[in-house]
Parts: structure tokens; C-alpha cells; sequence
């Protein structure tokens, strides 16, 4: 892509310490257990990458940082990178505060480092983490930042990707459910705008990725994929009728396409 098309990247200043406290998806389950404990979200990617002791793992976009503890914890040799520097802080606070307090062999470090120039050695992960960091970044940031994650990667290594909010939910299922909920009453706490449903998504989110999307872009890098959609629980209780419509948007394709919000995907060098 010509280098004058290419979109300035975020300030790194936008992500502050309140944003990752109050708006990053985990951060209740952060404070209350100090990050000891990884949201569910969270624990449903990393579940994915099927770590195990001996492996060497980065964390692309590591925010907080319990990811990186939760690998110290399960003697997994880990790294975290991240744009903004209050959150190489606040990971290293987290890697320095479990070294004081436990005795532990797994080896950890953060850099502050932009994910397009990993400063590690080509060959270097068994897996590498990106953890709701895709939607961050422009569409010619998100390749580079896919090659460069293809080169630090062995040869077997494992991406992990976790996204949200699906693309197609916010372009087509959102108007529904917010026309839906104004009959309801309940109009207020649904924007026209879905981003503004978390204000500080609105500066941030300048890239959500549907199905298709997330596949092309990662073959284009060089890696072959299984990438699919899934949606928290939705225990809520509810009339007959909104039970109904519920299971039938979240349960059934094509609706399901596009109502369930959240993108994973594992890819491996192709």
C-alpha cells in the first residue's frame, strides 16, 4: 500500500491507565483478583493456544498483564509487548510483584514495542497471543503487524486471535436489536453508534473484522486458519418470545452469523 494512503496509527496516549481499568475487556475480574484470575473471554483464547511448560510464549498487546503472570504461573517462559507505555508498566509491576511473592522458574519480560517490529529473533514463539488488539490496528498495521508475527514464530508454532466485536453484528444484527429494545423501553442504553456503548471504543476501534475478513487477512500473511464465531453466554431470563428470538439468532445460521460478536482464530505457517 502507497505509504500517503496509509492511516496515521492511534496515539499511544489513548490508552491509559483508566482505559485499561475501567473500559479493556477483563478488567473487573483483573481488580478483584489483583490478575490472578483471567476473565472469560480472556481464559476461552488462551485455552486455545494449548500452552505447555517448555514453551515459549508472547503476548501481543499484553494490556494488564495477566496473561503473562497467568504462563509464570504454569512455568511457561513468557513475554509481553505493548504500544502504550503505561501498559508495559503495569505488566511489569504484575511480572515483578508475582517474582517478589512466589518462587517461580519461568522466565518473563515486557517491552514497550510496536507489534509491525517485534524486537525478537526470527523462529524465536512456540505461540504468539493476540488478544483484542486486531481491532486496533489499521488494515495495513494489522498485516505488517501478521508478518511479523509469522517471522518470530517457529516453524510448528501456533497465532492465537481473539476479536470482537464481529464486524457483521454491528453493520447488520445492532440496528435490529436496537430497534427491538427502544419498543422495549429500553432505547437509552443502546446508541446509534454500537461503539458508543463503550465510549472509549469509539476512539479506539478502527477495525473490526467479520469472518471472511479475518481469514483473508491472515492467509494474505502467510498463514492457513480455522477461525469462527462465538458469543458469551446469554443466561438471561427472559419472555417466552425474547427466549425464542435469542436462540434462533445465536443458535441457528445464517443469524448466528450475525449476532454472535466475538472472533477466534488459530493459525499456523503455511
Amino acid at each position: 500500500m502507497a505509504e500517503s494512503k496509509r492511516e496515521a496509527p492511534l496515539p499511544s496516549t489513548l490508552y491509559t491507565e483508566e482505559y485499561f481499568l475501567t473500559s479493556c475487556e477483563g478488567y473487573e475480574e483483573f481488580i478483584e483478583s489483583e490478575g490472578q484470575h483471567l476473565s472469560r473471554r480472556l481464559h476461552d483464547a488462551f485455552a486455545l493456544a494449548d500452552v505447555r511448560a517448555g514453551m515459549r510464549v508472547l503476548d501481543v498487546g499484553c494490556g494488564r498483564g495477566e496473561i503473562v503472570l497467568h504462563c509464570m504461573r504454569n512455568g511457561i517462559e513468557a513475554y509481553g509487548i505493548d504500544y502504550a507505555e503505561v501498559a508495559a508498566r503495569m505488566t511489569r509491576d504484575v511480572i515483578s510483584a508475582e517474582i517478589a511473592n512466589h518462587t517461580t522458574a519461568a522466565q518473563a519480560g515486557v517491552l514497550r514495542s510496536d507489534a509491525k517490529k517485534l524486537p525478537f529473533p526470527d523462529g524465536y514463539f512456540d505461540r504468539v497471543l493476540l488478544f483484542d488488539v486486531v481491532e486496533h490496528l489499521h488494515p495495513w498495521e494489522l498485516h505488517e503487524a501478521y508478518l511479523e508475527i509469522r517471522r518470530v514464530l517457529k516453524p510448528d508454532g501456533k497465532l492465537v486471535v481473539h476479536t470482537a466485536p464481529n464486524r457483521w453484528y454491528d453493520l447488520y444484527a445492532y440496528p435490529w436489536v436496537r430497534r427491538v429494545r427502544t419498543v422495549m423501553g429500553q432505547g437509552a442504553a443502546y446508541p446509534k453508534d454500537p461503539r458508543a456503548i463503550t465510549p472509549a471504543n469509539q476512539h479506539v476501534h478502527i477495525n473490526e473484522q467479520d469472518p471472511f475478513s479475518m481469514g483473508r487477512n491472515l492467509r494474505k500473511a502467510g498463514f492457513k486458519s480455522r477461525t469462527w464465531l462465538d458469543s458469551p453466554p446469554q443466561n438471561r431470563n427472559e419472555n417466552v418470545i425474547m427466549a425464542l428470538l435469542r436462540k434462533i439468532a445465536f443458535d441457528l445460521p445464517p443469524f448466528r452469523w450475525f449476532f454472535e460478536r466475538e472472533l477466534f482464530a488459530v493459525a499456523t505457517k503455511r
